[in-house]
């Protein structure tokens, strides 16, 4: 939700000092800059320390299917208000002050990564990104060993990738703190899901009564069945899109509907949400060559008139440009919301961070006692 009084891509003016400059609204941005900028400040300091007074039911992230409407609904809420809070010029919070994120990353990773990098830091963390390359792990280090090692240096927060699904849950067995499934083999990846979810809530209001369409590699995606989970959860009908090939067996079993046809399935769909070719997770030929997939399955212009005029255009990236979506397509200014799931990683991963924190003890004895 928004601060009271703020409207979604800006904010009403407030009234200028007498003789003093005018505020300055930067277009396309909920900033105000001059006079009337510590209104704004307060008023988003208050809209969060609104959301603080909740607690969050959970001790880790470790996937959508442990999550309740009402749980994604608080994460996606004051995802909003942290939206406006990095647009403003001083993005800088203390929540996390003290506080240790260790991020391991045992898979290659640039927006997810960062963007909980940038989160942690914005709200006032301690962050360490461990590069698995050098770790003892290349030395023949077990993962339970590593879960010791890291839990003895008492962070607060843990946000993990590996390739194997199950893995995170293993680790957060293992370990005193909170720990975030940044993607886990082809199992899931929650927050990519939420920042899905806060995308579309924000331009179309709501997720209920939807028909999204899933296109692509939905065997090996973390990220196709996490979004299954929240958007059924949530209230839209969902479709995936793939040849048979690239689908698991008895997905319909998710509560989806299977199309095999790139133009059959995106008939009258609101969103269309591409997903990449795996092709590190591919052990044999799941499709005939990367020119016929793109040319039954690749997302271009003929394709996308089967769906609502206004549909948007999604891709978690990276995007592999003429494989599984047109460059004319994914650079779309009108329906392509490609660069806008960027910027809300950040913001529900800040509001990750923030939910979890709250279940942290307040002190280090109390840390021990676990």
């Amino acid at each position: 939700m928004l601060p009271a009084g703020a409207v979604r891509g800006g904010w009403p003016l407030p009234p200028c000092r007498t003789g003093g400059p005018a505020p300055v609204l930067t277009p396309g941005i909920s900033c105000l800059q001059g006079p009337g900028f510590g209104l704004i400040q307060f008023a988003l300091m208050s809209s969060l320390r609104t959301h603080s007074a909740l607690r969050f039911p959970h001790r880790h992230l470790l996937g959508i299917k442990d999550l309740s409407a009402t749980d994604i609904d608080q994460i996606l809420d004051l995802a909003d208000s942290y939206v406006e809070l990095n647009r403003q010029v001083d993005k800088k919070q203390n929540l996390l002050r003290g506080r240790t994120q260790i991020n391991l990353f045992f898979e290659a990773s640039t927006r997810t990564q960062s963007s909980f990098e940038l989160a942690g830091k914005r709200l006032g963390a301690d962050v360490l990104n461990m590069a698995v390359s050098n770790s003892a792990l290349k030395k023949g280090e077990t993962l339970i060993d590593t879960a010791m090692t890291l839990n003895a240096l008492r962070p607060d927060l843990l946000v993990v990738r590996h390739p194997d699904s199950g893995a995170v849950e293993l680790l957060s067995q293992k370990v005193d703190c909170a720990v975030i499934n940044a993607g886990d083999g082809s199992n899931e990846h929650p927050t990519q899901a939420l920042l899905d979810a806060l995308t579309i809530r924000r331009r179309r209001g709501s997720l209920q009564g939807l028909l999204v369409a899933i296109c692509g590699d939905i065997l090996h995606s973390r990220v196709a069945r996490s979004n299954i989970y929240l958007l059924n959860r949530m209230g839209a009908r969902v479709r995936v899109v793939a040849p048979p090939t690239l689908l698991p067996a008895h997905i319909d079993r998710l509560g989806v509907e299977v199309f095999h046809d790139m133009r059959a399935g995106l008939q009258d769909v609101d969103i269309v949400m591409m997903l990449r070719l795996q092709q590190e997770r591919m052990h044999g030929a799941f499709v005939p060559s990367l020119r016929e997939y793109y040319h039954f399955h690749g997302l271009d212009y003929e394709k996308l008139s089967r769906a609502k005029p206004d549909a948007l255009i999604m891709h978690p990236g990276p995007m592999n440009r003429g494989v599984e979506i047109d460059s004319e397509v994914a650079d779309d200014i009108d329906r392509s919301v490609i660069r806008e799931q960027v910027e809300m990683g950040v913001a529900v991963r800040l509001a990750i961070l923030d939910l979890l924190s709250r279940n942290l003890p307040a002190n280090s004895s109390a840390a021990g006692a676990k």
